[in-house]
């Protein structure tokens, strides 16, 4: 049988039994606890006052949480445990990531934030593994106004698309869109991400004119391992050739609203761990589609929560 401690509520209860002068055997049967238990807790945390020794709460609280606090304070884990955890973030890997792979393969039972414990004593002795973590973005007001890049009009809305692709109930159903490196270069990559699997496809594209970025796109959906049903884009100008791209690959393609990001969450959160590799400001002119695809793989190994602890290519295989 596991052994519960005190909730506080049975603490009070015992502080109201007490009034009523109810001992200990008496106690512990109302209160459906062993009777080694209450006594335990008595002599714990009984305090001195004016009318001798009395049990008070919240120091009987304040006084576990110590005891709690001060039992965790020897690691649990061993140097080869963390040696582990820390080939794992070198790889880029979240501790979320780490913690859920671990557990479900039972090699090591750890949690996210004994991890970044572990990352935040590396930070304090001058260690880099702080590096490894995704990149943090401050938080800024967005002042949203009229749309003012190229406007196309009767282009098919993400109102339209059919129901399926929101509930995420089959595969085959795409997110796109460009990420740039430097702002005064031309280079940019193409990202797609499937909605279901997460499997992420990225591609080199020159510039961000219309033609580059359609070839670049019916290159990936082409040669995607899964179905294509449907794709969802930005409303960067980049995108206007859509037309050509829905007679290439048979896709159906939508836009999400202007200024409505999360309309595409899959696709905007793995645009974020791009930035990773690439942040803003850094040059893409000397990238190459093999560059490309080596991290895209990366990203497609790496566990993920919410399908247990699986990766995209496992998920596909």
């Amino acid at each position: 049988m596991t052994y519960r401690q005190l909730t506080q509520d049975e603490r009070y209860m015992i502080v109201q039994l007490r009034r009523e002068r109810c001992g200990l055997s008496e106690m512990a049967r109302l209160m459906g606890r062993a009777r080694s238990t209450i006594w335990r807790e008595l002599k714990r945390n009984m305090i001195p006052t004016r009318h001798g020794l009395g049990y008070c709460v919240s120091k009987a609280q304040e006084q576990r949480n110590g005891r709690l606090r001060r039992s965790r304070r020897g690691s649990n884990y061993s140097a080869e445990d963390y040696a582990l955890v820390r080939r794992l973030l070198l790889e880029q890997w979240s501790p979320e990531q780490i913690a859920g792979t671990l557990g479900r393969l039972n090699e090591l039972k750890i949690s996210h934030q004994t991890i970044y414990r572990y990352i935040r004593r590396d930070w304090r002795s001058g260690g880099m593994l702080w590096q490894e973590l995704r990149r943090r973005y401050k938080r800024r007001k967005r002042h949203y106004g009229l749309e003012r890049r190229g406007r196309l009009q009767g282009k098919p809305m993400i109102e339209d698309r059919p129901a399926c692709v929101e509930a995420r109930q089959e595969v085959g159903h795409y997110e796109g869109d460009t990420v740039q490196g430097a702002s005064w270069e031309k280079a940019c990559v193409v990202t797609v991400v499937e909605r279901v699997t997460g499997l992420l496809l990225v591609g080199k594209s020159p510039d961000k004119t219309v033609r580059s970025v359609n070839k670049v796109l019916i290159k990936l959906l082409s040669e995607s391992p899964l179905p294509v049903r449907t794709l969802t884009l930005d409303n960067g100008t980049e995108f206007h050739g859509y037309r050509d791209v829905e007679a290439a690959t048979g896709a159906q393609v939508f836009f999400a609203r202007p200024h409505h990001p999360w309309q595409r969450g899959s696709n905007e959160n793995t645009n974020g761990l791009l930035r990773q590799y690439w942040p803003k400001r850094t040059s893409m002119a000397h990238l190459s589609q093999r560059q490309c695809e080596q991290i895209a793989h990366k990203i497609n190994t790496r566990p993920r929560k919410r399908h247990g602890y699986l990766s995209p290519l496992q998920l596909i295989t």
